[in-house]
């Protein structure tokens, strides 16, 4: 199995954090410490997740779990975790996301979305991308939703 984590940040929620069919990836590369927490953002693949140096069609599973911030203080724990947002552009690069996940993916392949509604709700992320959740969950402030690459 080949897996992509699109944008791995300091890989918080895996419990193998260097699990050896994932390929970590993550626009940025950055170890510091801030407000007493050490952040450690340090990808196998430096790549923005709108534009991924894949082949189609080339991984089992994408986990996708971009920022989701659209605005947050220069000293932010938040910020230093999970990154930010265009402010302008947030829609359009959420939808250039999904879609270079979906395009990575194999057919019947399973995305996996990470999602957090504390400054832009998932039903506007979903107004905004052009693929359908098959399952997830419905409440909560952190959402996860499963997505399947229908087969041409």
């Amino acid at each position: 199995m080949k897996i992509l984590d699109a944008c791995c940040g300091s890989r918080m929620f895996w419990y193998d954090k260097n699990n050896e069919n994932t390929i970590y990836q993550d626009i940025r590369k950055e170890i510091f410490d801030i407000h007493r927490k050490h952040v450690d953002v340090n990808p196998d693949i430096l790549a923005d997740f709108k534009n991924m140096p894949y082949t189609d069609n080339e991984f089992d599973l994408v986990i996708f779990d971009p920022p989701h911030l659209k605005w947050a203080g220069p000293n932010s724990v938040m910020k230093a975790q999970y990154g930010q947002l265009d402010i302008n552009n947030w829609q359009d690069d959420i939808s250039k996301g999904f879609d270079e996940c979906l395009r990575v993916l194999k057919p019947t392949g399973t995305l996996i979305f990470k999602w957090s509604d504390c400054q832009i709700h998932i039903k506007e992320v979903l107004a905004n991308i052009k693929h359908k959740p098959i399952l997830g969950d419905k409440r909560g402030k952190t959402r996860w939703l499963v997505f399947v690459k229908e087969v041409d």
